[in-house]
């Protein structure tokens, strides 16, 4: 969590939109202390804990009244998470490209640096705003909400948050969405949802993208899904591969069933 991830006390958090020449920032507070690290184990530890306790039930509160007001305007949030390169952008770009509602699906793109993501997602044309986290390695439910007051999102749309690429930190912190999908590529190692069980038990729909990699790669599909079902027997999968487009028609049925 935050005590132990390398985020940073005060980080500077940044919202762009695409074309924009300014930046719209806050300091994102944690309230770290500082001086732990000269006291005894057992009394860091304690500290340790509570500060989780304190950050996490906070982050909560705000989650929830992003959770209402997305029910109220009947919004579907979806809360994308994965490791870095598994393909939640390229996703994103042929999902906004292949359901043609481009004024119906809006995207907040998460990530520490740049606006790459989001002049990707603006080019392939939905409304798009960047939240950058500076040192810190996940989105929290504040840093949505900000975003969500800025890209004013329509009544019955779709809202895609991509989140941070860490498989450790993002799963700690409710966004508020509405579900959680969790993304690995064939590329990565098939154990990664015993690696990972925090994300993979808190997610509703498992994709698993870059199968045209199969041949090629050292990835066994049948102990993957057994992996993930043993900390979710819940999870729903999706095969998929965003580059040949095989198995998009899924993932587009899945949209519209939620």
């Amino acid at each position: 969590m935050c005590g132990t991830c390398g985020c940073g006390e005060e980080d500077l958090v940044t919202y762009t939109k695409p074309g924009e020449d300014h930046h719209h920032s806050h300091n994102h507070h944690h309230p770290h202390d500082h001086h732990h690290e000269h006291e005894h184990g057992h009394h860091r530890h304690e500290k340790e804990i509570q500060l989780e306790i304190d950050v996490l039930s906070q982050n909560n509160k705000v989650a929830e009244r992003n959770r209402g007001y997305f029910e109220a305007l009947e919004i579907m949030a979806l809360n994308l998470v994965s490791s870095p390169g598994s393909g939640k952008t390229s996703l994103l770009e042929k999902t906004i490209t292949g359901m043609k509602k481009g004024d119906n699906l809006y995207i907040i793109e998460g990530d520490q640096q740049t606006t790459r993501d989001a002049d990707r997602i603006n080019k392939a044309g939905a409304p798009v705003i960047q939240v950058n986290t500076g040192n810190g390695c996940h989105l929290d439910a504040e840093m949505v909400n900000h975003a969500v007051k800025e890209l004013k999102p329509a009544r019955k749309s779709l809202l895609f948050i991509e989140n941070v690429g860490n498989l450790v930190c993002p799963s700690l912190f409710d966004l508020g969405e509405s579900k959680r999908v969790v993304i690995i590529s064939v590329t990565e190692g098939d154990d990664k949802p015993v690696k990972y069980p925090t994300m993979f038990e808190s997610s509703q729909l498992c994709i698993i993208n870059k199968t045209d990699l199969l041949p090629y790669v050292d990835f066994d599909m049948k102990k993957a899904k057994e992996y993930a079902r043993r900390v979710n027997p819940d999870l729903e999968f999706i095969e998929l591969s965003v580059k040949t487009g095989e198995g998009m028609d899924k993932w587009y049925a899945w949209l519209k069933k939620n």
